[in-house]
């Protein structure tokens, strides 16, 4: 295991609270994915168990477009306000195959980590169609500077965490830099919060307080 993934953000209220009625629910869901697998890796200590239980979820992410969700709450939820809003079950895979780099890879070079960010980063993708955010929102660029960030803070080899963090820089460099979309604005705000955490500047007070004025300019 590369990496002690965190518990749920304390922001994650906030977050959710910037998204339109409408996607919120959908916003929640994919959040509930990522956490879900975040837990997974968190909890197996067996590389070959691990790759099992993601096995699963990217069997069961499939077969939503194809059949109803089984007796599992994020899959329910995902099927409901996901899948039910126009993203195919299948891709959501690539989030999974995100996560499964840390068990693939012993050491996590650069292409390692391109392939964890570019698979995660598919969350943004598909959130910024359930909120109906602007085709112009840098949702790509954003959702993989988060991924590597949030990584980057829970790495335990400091060379690998470094060069997370080398990478997510211009990602979000570019991602903050843009005007949101007021429906693309819940996910600003968390590409907001991914950039400040590599610089560990900002208290709870500053956090909070920059994503209130993201959430009224979409800067």
């Amino acid at each position: 295991m590369q990496a002690s993934v965190s518990e749920v953000p304390p922001e994650r209220g906030l977050i959710l609270s910037y998204a339109p009625d409408a996607g919120r629910e959908g916003l929640g869901a994919l959040l509930a994915l990522d956490d879900s697998l975040a837990s997974l890796l968190r909890t197996t200590s067996e590389p070959a168990l691990g790759q099992l239980r993601l096995a699963w979820w990217r069997e069961a992410l499939a077969k939503l477009d194809q059949t109803a969700a089984p007796a599992e709450p994020t899959l329910q939820w995902l099927e409901r306000s996901v899948v039910g809003r126009g993203v195919p079950g299948q891709s959501l895979v690539p989030i999974v195959h995100g996560w499964e780099v840390l068990i693939e890879e012993e050491r996590l070079d650069r292409a390692a980590l391109e392939r964890f960010g570019a698979g995660r980063a598919q969350l943004f993708l598909a959130a910024g169609i359930v909120m109906g955010a602007d085709p112009g929102d840098p949702l790509l660029e954003a959702g993989q500077g988060w991924a590597l960030a949030d990584l980057a803070a829970h790495l335990t080899r400091s060379e690998e965490a470094e060069a997370a963090r080398h990478m997510a820089r211009p990602f979000l460099a570019d991602a903050t830099g843009r005007k949101w979309s007021r429906n693309g604005r819940a996910l600003g705000a968390m590409t907001h919060l991914a950039s400040m955490s590599l610089e560990d500047r900002s208290g709870a007070v500053g956090r909070v307080g920059r994503l209130l004025w993201h959430r009224l300019s979409g800067r």
